[in-house]
């Protein structure tokens, strides 16, 4: 993994195993808080290792900045890795990342996810969370299965600062090369499209740093908006919107529609046992079904809070728009999005798969 990393505790921890011999890693000798101020002088809360098993670490010191987010339109953005990821990371989206996280458990009727993972035998010694956001899937995790070592990663120091004592949060680009010390039994990706550019890439580093037998699950909402009842007209501002937001992610490297390959990803990879199962999020509770319109009730308001959020970046530095431009396309999106008459919906693709081996 890149040098720059670190992890959030509730206190200072003796060097884990998780590190491999020769990598460098920030650790915190105070927590950190995340209040929306966020005012602090972050060299003043870390700490360099400098020596990894009696060896001089290469860095002696982590860029303060990395604390002081990228702001843009009035919302702030992670620093390290600078416009690697196109959603903000403001308290505004740390709220719907955890309203999304509610969502996923009522997809999943109160699981945290749907692999085998764990539940084939074969115990959850340890547990990889790539993209972690605010930390909520690996804090749950590890208070379902407190022998567990859950490890998250993401570009930014978003999680709390009081967390299980089976918890360690990284900042780090999992494009990077990973330089963990052990494999992990179970790999957890939730919610990367528009952040991965290479996914066949990442398959690959997954299968090499999980132990035979060990599980990976791809979990993902995927562009383009679809309608299976021509309720979704070209020319609404909602299909426009979709069909804009799709055009811009693949310009910037990270397409939208990056899930509905996932599975052909694992297949290539070599894992074995590939399953893929596709799950619907309705725009709002026009489903008759009582589950599907109680998601819909939710992902109707995770789309509102959310929809200049992921547009900003797209549309203003990738497409050319003006921010003014913008608001105005938005404004009928949202009307669309409240529209129970348009019937549309996010296919959200669940894909798992095993490494070959382990008995």
């Amino acid at each position: 993994m890149a040098d720059a990393s670190l992890w959030a505790s509730a206190g200072p921890r003796p060097l884990s195993p998780t590190m491999a011999p020769g990598a460098t890693r920030m650790r915190e000798t105070e927590p950190y808080h995340h209040d929306d101020d966020f005012d602090f002088d972050a060299q003043s809360v870390l700490t360099v290792l400098n020596e990894l098993d009696g060896e001089e670490s290469d860095t002696t010191s982590l860029d303060s900045g990395i604390f002081r987010f990228r702001e843009e339109n009035g919302r702030t953005y992670h620093a390290y890795k600078e416009g690697r990821y196109y959603m903000p990371n403001d308290k505004q989206e740390r709220d719907r990342l955890d309203l999304s996280h509610e969502i996923f458990l009522k997809m999943f009727d109160g699981q945290l996810y749907i692999s085998p993972a764990g539940r084939d035998g074969r115990p959850l010694g340890r547990v990889f969370d790539g993209g972690c956001g605010t930390g909520v899937w690996s804090i749950e995790l590890a208070d379902e299965h407190p022998d567990t070592a859950v490890v998250g990663v993401d570009l930014s120091p978003i999680q709390p600062s009081c967390v299980p004592p089976n918890v360690e949060f990284f900042v780090d680009d999992l494009e990077e090369d990973w330089a963990f010390a052990d494999d992990f039994d179970f790999i957890y990706a939730r919610m990367l499209n528009g952040s991965i550019r290479d996914w066949p890439g990442f398959a690959r580093q997954a299968y090499s740093n999980l132990r035979p037998g060990g599980w990976i699950e791809l979990c993902d909402p995927c562009n383009p908006l679809r309608s299976d009842d021509g309720t979704l007209p070209a020319d609404c501002p909602l299909s426009q919107w979709s069909a804009l937001q799709q055009e811009g992610s693949r310009r910037f490297g990270a397409p939208l529609d990056g899930a509905s390959r996932h599975k052909q990803c694992l297949v290539d990879a070599g894992f074995r046992n590939v399953v893929q199962v596709e799950y619907r999020w309705p725009t709002n509770p026009w489903p008759s079904d009582p589950k599907q319109k109680d998601i819909g009730q939710w992902c109707l308001v995770n789309a509102l809070v959310g929809l200049q959020a992921s547009s900003l970046r797209i549309f203003t530095g990738v497409l050319g728009w003006s921010a003014t431009e913008l608001e105005g396309l938005l404004a009928g999106v949202r009307k669309d999005l409240e529209n129970p008459d348009i019937h549309a919906y996010w296919p959200v693709y669940v894909v798992y798969g095993q490494k070959p081996g382990g008995g």
